[in-house]
């Protein structure tokens, strides 16, 4: 199964990061996928069959958030020919998109709170006209692990950029400012990509690029106002779990006392 179609409670991953998208008034979505991911376009198409089962079962209120959804946004799925990297996966969308600006949204990260990344990005590009990268505040310790940016505060939570630095040691980090799997990007980003050498592994690294891009126009940043929550390993999974039940009263009711008897001596 692609770690995109992982559960949180009743929906797949994915499906939290296209509703995001479509609260801050996205209406077309381009999937990046592959051929071994087959069941990553199936689960945004029609099957009547399940329709069929799940009414008969009295069950039909599982489908009523997916079909709302595709009642909003139009679904387009491309190929990653070969796994060369997040930039490269970017550049595939590079006709789709066409010279307009975009949402970039990594799927494998979702996000709670009340304002989510995709409505503060949108309105941060319409404040600005540039590229705006989400952005969260890590710990020294943890920098090592993420792109981090370096910039001056031109506003409470927004930066201009100067420098993105990949995965950088704790003593050469320009701040503790991590990008947060999430973007809006101008159609410049394409050329940058189309110039960014492979980096480890021959992959394409979109951080290099926004590099690139960043020489030829200004980028800013916004510290998300959301909580950021990972499915890469199956502790952030079940965390990410636990936090998504506690938010519903209703499920949290079934879930609190069989935590209580687990965490009783």
């Amino acid at each position: 199964m692609p770690k995109e179609l992982l559960p949180i409670l009743d929906r797949p991953t994915i499906q939290y990061v296209i509703e995001e998208a479509a609260a801050a008034g996205i209406d077309n979505a381009i999937v990046i996928t592959s051929k071994q991911k087959p069941a990553l376009a199936a689960h945004f198409q029609p099957s009547r069959e399940l329709e069929d089962r799940l009414k008969t079962a009295g069950r039909s209120s599982l489908l009523d958030s997916i079909q709302k959804l595709c009642q909003r946004v139009q679904f387009h799925f491309i190929d990653q020919p070969q796994q060369r990297g997040l930039g490269d996966a970017v550049l595939q969308a590079r006709r789709q998109v066409g010279n307009e600006p975009f949402l970039c949204q990594l799927g494998d990260a979702i996000f709670s709170g009340e304002i989510l990344p995709a409505r503060q990005l949108v309105d941060a590009y319409q404040r600005f006209g540039t590229s705006i990268i989400g952005l969260e505040e890590v710990s020294e310790e943890k920098v090592s692990r993420y792109g981090i940016i370096g910039g001056q505060q031109i506003d409470p939570g927004t930066w201009k950029l100067t420098s993105l630095v990949e995965k950088p040691s704790k003593e050469t980090a320009p701040s503790r400012l991590a990008i947060a799997a999430r973007y809006v990007l101008t159609p410049t980003i394409f050329d940058s990509l189309a110039h960014t050498k492979p980096g480890v592994g021959g992959e394409i690294q979109l951080t290099d690029a926004l590099r690139l891009l960043l020489e030829r126009e200004p980028i800013h940043g916004v510290i998300l106002k959301a909580k950021r929550h990972d499915i890469g390993n199956p502790i952030d999974w079940l965390r990410t779990n636990l936090t998504f039940a506690s938010s519903s009263p209703q499920i949290w009711k079934e879930i609190e006392p069989l935590l209580r008897t687990l965490l009783s001596p």
